[in-house]
């Protein structure tokens, strides 16, 4: 735990200067919306199906109260930890650590972090429940939900490079086109898909990545041989 927080002075710049809000209730309101959910929610994902569960609690609390601007920036704030940091993303993605050692971390990373008391809450319930694994879901579970709130659609943007400015702004200006609504862009690195985009509008993907190009190429050269 001590080679965590000396990393996480450096990566988490600007999270001590967010607002504060009032926690919406004690944190046995998350467990008990979360169970409430449990037996209607439907997905085609166990896993995921956890998730937009907890978003959902988390949502409706930043919602009553008027947080979730806050909450969402403090989740993505987080997200990047999980992204930059080895030793944090082991903590959040390994079975090895009891609920117990997960929430003794947490906590730590909450106390050095200082997100809001909602969010730093929240951190401590998954932890304690073993769904530290499901965070990077609920990120995206939330942002889509915050998106729906403000009359925005979120689009999901893999590449494998960082897009400049330009191409963020023609790319965002080509998906309101097409959505008709103010677009919110989630943006991802894979090098692996080695050019083009994918793009995922709620349900419908649209792959122009090189990759999959070449994979049809090779599926059609087979057919040919």
């Amino acid at each position: 735990m001590a080679a965590l927080l000396p990393i996480f002075r450096h990566s988490s710049n600007g999270f001590k200067d967010l607002g504060r809000s009032r926690f919406a209730g004690p944190t046995q309101d998350l467990n008990e919306r979360e169970k409430e959910r449990s037996s209607v929610a439907q997905s085609s994902s166990p896993l995921s199906g956890v998730a937009d569960r907890y978003a959902q609690s988390l949502f409706e609390l930043a919602r009553d109260d008027g947080a979730i601007e806050t909450v969402e920036s403090e989740l993505l704030g987080f997200q990047r930890l999980i992204d930059e940091n080895v030793d944090f993303r082991r903590l959040v993605e390994s079975p090895a650590f009891s609920s117990d050692e997960q929430l003794r971390a947490i906590d730590a990373v909450v106390r050095e972090v200082g997100p809001s008391v909602l969010t730093g809450n929240f951190l401590r319930v998954i932890a304690n429940n073993r769904r530290l694994f499901v965070l990077p879901g609920i990120v995206r579970a939330f942002g889509k939900m915050a998106a729906a709130h403000r009359g925005e659609i979120e689009a999901e943007i893999t590449s494998a490079h960082p897009l400049d400015e330009a191409q963020r702004k023609e790319l965002a200006e080509a998906i309101g086109s097409y959505a008709g609504k103010t677009v919110t862009m989630r943006e991802s690195v894979d090098a692996s898909i080695l050019g083009g985009l994918i793009v995922k509008i709620g349900s419908r993907q649209i792959d122009t990545s090189l990759r999959t190009k070449l994979n049809s190429l090779k599926l059609a050269l087979k057919e040919v041989g």
